[in-house]
């Protein structure tokens, strides 16, 4: 029997998670609420705030319910939340002013136009926040919002209206408005944080029109942010003791704290995130340059590439050309294509992203025959999403002098044993899948544990890893490589 328990809380773009953890650190049962996806008809996503709360409580009660456990044996809480989604609520009622705006939602490019108009981007917004200008970011929502939100803009200026993330919105509802914090994790993808200073930044508030009062406190990732009961779900308040970003939070669950530490997020898209330790890196591909977290005081910075395309390849292959009826299919076909076919899938279904930024490339098929068939352009699709990991992961080589021997991964695509030996071979790295899919709660979970002191180091052996070591030569690695940086450099027009 646990002598105690610690809720992890998981909450993404299509559903929340809490997820109960022992005093081993190992799940003993989860409960999922999904939430709406309001897509309008120009393709502006957006989600309903009060439902992610009120599906964070349910998820709450109904994993404390469905567990039979002790309600009275739970010590604290940790978040991990979806990024760079924003919301305007009033201070007063605590309702918000209109629906938040997702990350992926780019109704606010017009706004970045302007922005490109009236500063050098570079230089007094990339180099400043480490993030490149588009519409993906907060800041630009936020000032889209002021815009064209009826009041809004003046009661931000009167103090009356907050503006910011989930996790902050989160934390304010579930501490019935007490507190109004984010940690730093999430603040340094808001794209007005100082990654110098480590605060709000005047002049970027004033570059997009976002006055810096009606942003939350940014604290310590390890803060105490509060107390809640969740709405009187349990008899005991307990504190939030962790509150991370959600590819920052599986980064702390792989537990790759420490320098040259790197994971891959292989979903729809992929989140590649490199540890770089106490220096905050800037790239020379373009790479994101953030917060880890800042943990006991210490900040620890990550560099990060984002790829769109990725599990979507399997999706498209299923769905669009239907090569295949189901993705288990994937790798039988793959490992019956001709070993000598050079056929590149370039996955521009939406351009390309990190680290060749190529938003007009369009998809294509390069090096086809006339013996290229069905096998070899599933195998194709497997390899591209190989491909585009080790991309980033040479960015960052290059970018940190950092070997990078290891690379965690999570996400669904890693049951796919050809490619995670692809994976391997292709970065010439060991690639390391855990027991568990639940990182992002995990690393919340952890985190919150260790601040509360009921963690230390230890909690890490509940996860175990299935390893792959790369079986191929250097060069026919450097062969296939150059073949696939030059079909997507035909793709680009560099070429």
């Amino acid at each position: 029997m646990s002598e105690f328990y610690i809720i992890g809380i998981d909450q993404s773009t299509q559903g929340t998670k809490a997820i109960l953890f022992d005093d081993h650190g190992k799940i003993v049962h989860r409960h999922d609420e999904r939430h709406k996806q309001y897509i309008s008809e120009l393709g502006w996503v957006s989600h309903d705030a009060e439902e992610i709360y009120h599906n964070v409580i349910r998820a709450c009660k109904g994993v404390i319910a469905e567990s039979g456990i002790d309600q009275k044996k739970i010590r604290c809480m940790g978040i991990s939340n979806q990024r760079e989604t924003t919301l305007a609520w009033n201070r007063e009622t605590q309702k918000p002013y209109a629906k938040a705006v997702v990350w992926q939602c780019n109704r606010a490019e017009s706004v970045c136009r302007e922005i490109a108009k009236t500063c050098n981007p570079d230089k007094d917004i990339y180099d400043v926040t480490g993030i490149r200008l588009t519409p993906y970011y907060p800041a630009s929502k936020m000032a889209w919002l002021q815009k064209n939100v009826s009041g809004l803009k003046e009661d931000t200026k009167d103090g009356t209206a907050m503006l910011g993330t989930i996790d902050s919105w989160l934390i304010f509802r579930l501490t019935h408005g007490k507190s109004f914090y984010t940690d730093y994790s999430n603040a340094s993808r808001v794209q007005l944080m100082n990654l110098r200073t480590l605060q709000w930044d005047e002049k970027l508030c004033d570059i997009f029109h976002v006055p810096e009062s009606a942003l939350p406190e940014i604290v310590d990732s390890d803060a105490n942010f509060g107390e809640t009961d969740l709405e009187g779900c349990l008899e005991h308040k307990i504190p939030i003791l962790g509150v991370l970003g959600d590819s920052h939070a599986a980064l702390f669950g792989h537990n790759c704290r420490r320098e040259g530490d790197i994971k891959a997020t292989y979903g729809t898209g992929s989140s590649v995130m490199l540890n770089t330790g106490r220096r905050a890196v800037k790239s020379r591909n373009e790479l994101t340059t953030s917060l880890a977290w800042k943990v006991k005081g210490e900040a620890d910075y990550v560099l990060e590439g984002n790829i769109n395309y990725t599990g979507a390849v399997f999706n498209w292959l299923k769905d669009d050309v239907k090569l295949i009826s189901s993705t288990r299919e994937i790798e039988a076909l793959a490992m019956q294509a001709n070993p000598e076919d050079r056929t590149y899938l370039i996955p521009a279904f939406s351009g390309l992203g990190a680290p060749w930024w190529a938003d007009h490339a369009s998809a294509a098929l390069i090096g086809m025959t006339r013996n290229t068939g069905r096998n070899e352009i599933v195998k194709a699709g497997c390899d591209s999403i190989a491909y585009q990991i080790n991309d980033v992961i040479s960015a960052m080589r290059q970018d940190t002098g950092l070997d990078i021997p290891e690379l965690c991964v999570d996400g669904g695509p890693t049951r796919n044993k050809l490619l995670m030996q692809e994976q391997s071979d292709f970065s010439n790295v060991r690639v390391k899948i855990p027991n568990t899919e639940e990182l992002s709660a995990m690393g919340a979970a952890c985190l919150a544990g260790m601040n509360a002191g009921l963690y230390d180091h230890s909690v890490y052996d509940a996860v175990t890893y299935q390893c792959y070591e790369s079986q191929m030569d250097s060069e026919t690695r450097t062969k296939k490589i150059e073949g696939w940086k030059k079909a997507v450099e035909r793709v680009i027009g560099r070429i």
